[in-house]
């Protein structure tokens, strides 16, 4: 007989998957990052910076403010622990994972190469010249390849031509990023960058399908199939076949999750057989709108009740929460959201609305002034201002203005 796990447990077996409700470092340092990075398995890369780009958010989410430095150093140069690829969308992840995703890029091989006009197959030319750069000079952004080609008056395509170029290299393999220049992309050859038993055959697709829904379903705690899935960007017939192979060896545990399948009815989940149980769990954290958390929208909503959409691409006047709303976490409820701003001339972190969820706790502003004003220290920034946008404004700015009050004198 299938157990039964309630949406509350549910939800607390998934946030303690994800490493939150223990007890951080005072000072968190490489071992804790470490952890964060080896817990996730990958950290989603994003453009905007209006608050803090999105790979650094989850570990400042668990671990409050560390030093960024140390996952620079993680994710960047041919020495780094990590290597970016396209694994939910593009992502760090741990080094000894980029063998499992070879399954992929020969994916992305039969796609560019295609005969129904695959890029890689239209521009063999183009493609070899950029290795013979890479070769003859190591890595380099794609702004400088058209820097160079333009100063020796080379063979030239264009630059939208050679950028979608190396980016269909980046997805095959036959190219690596080593690292990000003003967030451009610097290009390696695969043996300029990675260790050589990582460039090795790497495993059947099935076998590495297995490791990573193992992966994903360690990180997610409890999950249905398609948030195994969505995890590392799969379909679900990919993942079926593992998820049956892991029950068969006790790695993944079916459950049944009342209100988490259509029209409210219970649903087949499953559960890592190391998942811990918490009973409660206490903290207060931003999220990243691309932290596993929430990245995935359903699961969001099964877990959370909390309808969430990223509004930076809504035209302002159809803006509802903000242009980079990020959710509220408190204690194992999504409570609310806040549209941060780091305004780095004026020192300011600039909250441009704040809105409470429905049955939010009354006293979420109190407890989450802290967290703001430990995300203010850790952007380098002075104060903390509400602009008054949202109907949690007026108890932030109140909170705010109690928790920077003088004492009473004795």
């Amino acid at each position: 007989m299938v157990d039964q796990v309630s949406p509350a447990l549910a939800r607390r077996i998934a946030l303690a998957a994800q490493g939150f409700g223990r007890t951080g470092a005072a000072t968190p340092g490489t071992r804790q990052l470490a952890g964060v990075v080896d817990r996730l398995g990958l950290l989603q890369i994003d453009s905007v910076n209006v608050f803090e780009r999105s790979h650094y958010l989850p570990a400042f989410s668990r671990l409050g403010r560390y030093d960024r430095g140390l996952l620079d150093r993680m994710a960047w140069g041919r020495q780094g622990r990590l290597v970016e690829y396209w694994a939910h969308q593009a992502a760090f992840i741990p080094r000894e994972l980029w063998p499992l995703f070879e399954f992929r890029r020969a994916e992305y091989r039969r796609e560019g190469t295609s005969e129904w006009g695959g890029w890689l197959s239209e521009n063999p030319g183009l493609a070899a010249w950029l290795r013979a750069e890479l070769a003859e000079n190591g890595p380099m952004p794609a702004s400088a390849i058209e820097h160079d080609a333009n100063e020796r008056r080379g063979p030239w395509w264009g630059w939208s031509d050679a950028k979608r170029t190396l980016e269909w290299m980046f997805r095959t393999g036959e190219v690596v990023c080593v690292e990000r220049r003003r967030f451009e992309r610097v290009y390696a050859l695969p043996e300029q960058a990675l260790e050589p038993h990582l460039l090795e055959h790497g495993p059947s697709e099935p076998d590495a399908v297995r490791v990573l829904v193992e992966r994903a379903a360690a990180a997610l705690g409890i999950a249905t199939a398609a948030d195994l899935a969505d995890y590392w960007r799969m379909r679900q017939a990919e993942v079926r076949p593992a998820i049956a192979d892991l029950v068969d060896a006790g790695v993944l545990v079916p459950v049944e999750v009342p209100g988490w399948g259509n029209g409210g009815r219970a649903a087949t989940a499953w559960m890592h057989r190391d998942a811990r149980r918490p009973r409660r769990l206490e903290g207060v954290a931003l999220l990243s709108p691309f932290d596993p958390v929430v990245w995935f929208r359903p699961r969001t909503e099964r877990l959370f009740d909390f309808h969430y959409r990223i509004e930076i691409y809504t035209p302002e006047p159809q803006r509802k929460f903000g242009y980079y709303s990020l959710p509220v976490l408190v204690d194992d409820r999504v409570v609310g959201r806040v549209d941060l701003k780091s305004d780095r001339k004026a020192g300011v972190l600039r909250v441009q609305s704040a809105w409470a969820e429905p049955g939010a706790p009354s006293d979420t502003a109190e407890r989450l002034v802290p967290v703001l004003r430990e995300a203010a220290d850790w952007q380098g920034l002075d104060e903390v201002v509400v602009a008054g946008r949202g109907d949690l404004s007026p108890a932030l700015s109140a909170a705010l203005g109690r928790s920077s009050a003088a004492p009473e004198a004795v």
